[in-house]
């Protein structure tokens, strides 16, 4: 029977998990190129194979998802543990049903309703818009058409990068802005993969751009599991790191803190994780209500207004921890509440996307990939 042979092999996964995936020879053995080939190989094999065994029996390509999947896992030093796997599968349930490039309904309505926007934006007149996306494209359709026949973020992503690259008016209305923000199986954030790859090498062969790379198996499934695990968190589970894959990295830690300062100042505060306010990816000068209900607490920590600014600016590293203001913040609420407060929290904030019409929230999404887990943890 199949099912007592699935759960050997699962069981064996939780028991690979207590030690880092194999990546290479032992200390001090000596081995030619081949042979480290072999070796390296093997192992992927051997990881895939107890992959495999939690991934969806539908997949068509069950050892190919296993394969890729392990290898990030194993480059990115994330332990294949059931949890670990199971969690990667959640978002990919959620995010795309396991298609690589998935499509969406509607997406040229959609697409244009995005384009609008810009134009406005960019004080661009609408009818030298329409006569832009009527100029003839790199493979011979005009723009419009392009846009109209686009069924997938990577049509649509593609003939962006096309449009800003050829037209003049393109570079005004998009720029390095294209629309497509997130894409592949896990629809992880392209700006995350450039970003990641820029401190970090990429340890695949790399053909055309990250974005490119995104759009593919292999790349969206290690930049996906990058962003879900490639950071220290405070974290007691798995909820918070969901939480976070939606909202931003930090995102439930920041909105533990916001809650504890409500706590003790009595300020009605949006637990949303931003601890201080964001223009174009960078902290501006304009003071939050978070550090406006922080300062109030100032003095009794012997910090200045830019001290607390300067902490706060943490926001988005693991340094926020250790940073003075966080501890006074956290050994005043745990004295005040005369017990332990919450590290984290799930922030309670909308997601919006020009993808999908519907109102989606961090909290929502995390309870979802959270039964998404709870169900693939079942099988074992």
């Amino acid at each position: 029977m199949r099912k007592p042979v699935r759960l050997a092999a699962a069981a064996l996964v939780l028991l690979a998990g207590c030690a880092t995936p194999p990546r290479g020879p032992l200390p001090g053995v000596q081995q030619s190129g081949a042979q480290q080939q072999r070796t390296e190989g093997g192992a992927v094999v051997r990881g895939a194979a107890l992959v495999e065994e939690l991934l969806p029996t539908r997949l068509a390509d069950r050892r190919g998802w296993a394969e890729d999947m392990y290898s990030a896992m194993s480059a990115l030093r994330v332990e294949p543990t059931a949890e670990n796997v199971c969690a990667v599968i959640a978002v990919i349930e959620q995010e795309s049903s396991f298609r690589v490039d998935p499509s969406i309904p509607g997406l040229p309505e959609l697409a244009r309703r995005e384009l609008d926007k810009r134009r406005e934006r960019a004080g661009v007149p609408k009818v030298v818009a329409e006569s832009a996306l009527k100029l003839a494209s790199s493979d011979g359709r005009t723009y419009g058409q392009r846009l109209d026949a686009a069924t997938t973020e990577r049509n649509l992503s593609d003939m962006f990068e096309d449009f800003a690259s050829r037209v003049p008016l393109g570079k005004s209305l998009f720029g390095e802005q294209n629309p497509v923000r997130s894409a592949g199986p896990m629809q992880v954030s392209i700006g995350f993969a450039q970003a990641h790859a820029a401190a970090t090498r990429y340890p695949f062969g790399l053909q055309g751009s990250i974005r490119d790379e995104v759009f593919t198996r292999r790349g969206g499934l290690y930049f996906g599991i990058a962003h879900l695990f490639d950071y220290a968190a405070p974290y007691d589970d798995l909820r918070y790191r969901f939480a976070d894959y939606n909202a931003g990295r930090y995102a439930s830690r920041n909105a533990a803190f916001q809650k504890a300062v409500a706590e003790l100042t009595g300020a009605t505060l949006e637990l949303d994780g931003d601890l201080v306010r964001f223009e174009q990816g960078k902290p501006t000068r304009e003071v939050s209500r978070t550090e406006a209900a922080v300062r109030t607490l100032a003095g009794h920590f012997e910090m200045t207004n830019a001290e607390v600014r300067s902490d706060l600016e943490l926001g988005q590293s693991a340094e926020f921890e250790r940073s003075r203001l966080y501890l006074s913040v956290f050994t005043m609420v745990d004295g005040v509440l005369g017990r332990r407060a919450p590290r984290a929290v799930v922030p309670m904030i909308v997601v919006e996307s020009f993808k999908t019409p519907r109102r989606l929230t961090s909290y929502g999404y995390a309870m979802r990939v959270s039964e998404r887990h709870k169900a693939c943890m079942a099988q074992l």
